[in-house]
């Protein structure tokens, strides 16, 4: 998992205080969501929609969202400032698999469950599409640390992060949305809306991995 460093002095200690605040801020709404949906499943009141199509089959939905915890979470801390290379290391051994179980259970109930009443092929393409390139991104992050190639490690680590974070930018884009036009979006509008989280995560990743290598990009 990559580290992302800011300006030294009194300024860059207060953004790298305040850069995981951030980032797990932008998570509130999906692991508050998460939470919800466990404690539906462990018998709790079932106060999120569409539950039932769950119940039959928790495995997948209770791995991804406790997988997605701990990775948003404790990802954030890999960013705002430099952190002991002991640290970083051991914070990556758990981050990386907790990354691959968001990824691969993400596909899972994409590919197992009932689909939601409105939801289409395009939602379904975007759901394994930027779910495999989590997945992907992970394991070229893995594979460029090994080769000791590290500006690539970080490219690919903030580029799964980002992924893996997109729940919280759809949340905020879904949020906006039903807002201005007064109720909540259907069919290729919701896939759209949703499809433009990850988009705009990958974006401003781009941009972060622009800005730390001085180059338009990195990869394996």
């Amino acid at each position: 998992m990559t580290q992302a460093s800011v300006p030294t002095g009194s300024a860059g200690r207060r953004a790298s205080r305040l850069v995981p605040v951030a980032l797990i801020a932008l998570s509130v709404v999906p692991l508050v969501a998460g939470a919800l949906r466990l404690s539906a499943l462990s018998g709790g009141p079932d106060v999120m929609p569409d539950g039932a199509r769950f119940a039959a089959m928790p495995v997948p939905v209770v791995a991804h969202i406790i997988a997605a915890t701990g990775y948003t979470v404790l990802g954030a801390f890999q960013f705002g400032g430099r952190r002991p290379p002991a640290r970083h290391r051991l914070m990556g051994r758990i981050l990386l698999p907790l990354g691959l179980v968001v990824a691969l259970s993400g596909i899972w109930m994409t590919l197992s469950y009932p689909r939601q009443d409105g939801d289409g092929d395009l939602l379904a393409a975007f759901r394994l599409g930027f779910g495999s390139l989590m997945a992907a991104a992970l394991v070229l992050g893995l594979a460029a640390v090994l080769r000791r190639h590290y500006a690539r490690h970080r490219a690919w680590m903030i580029r799964a992060y980002a992924l893996g974070l997109g729940a919280g930018s759809q949340a905020l884009i879904l949020g906006v949305w039903t807002g201005a036009a007064g109720g909540d979006p259907t069919g290729t509008t919701r896939a759209l809306l949703l499809g433009a989280g990850w988009a705009v995560n990958l974006a401003v990743a781009e941009g972060l991995i622009r800005r730390s290598t001085g180059r338009p990009g990195v990869s394996a």
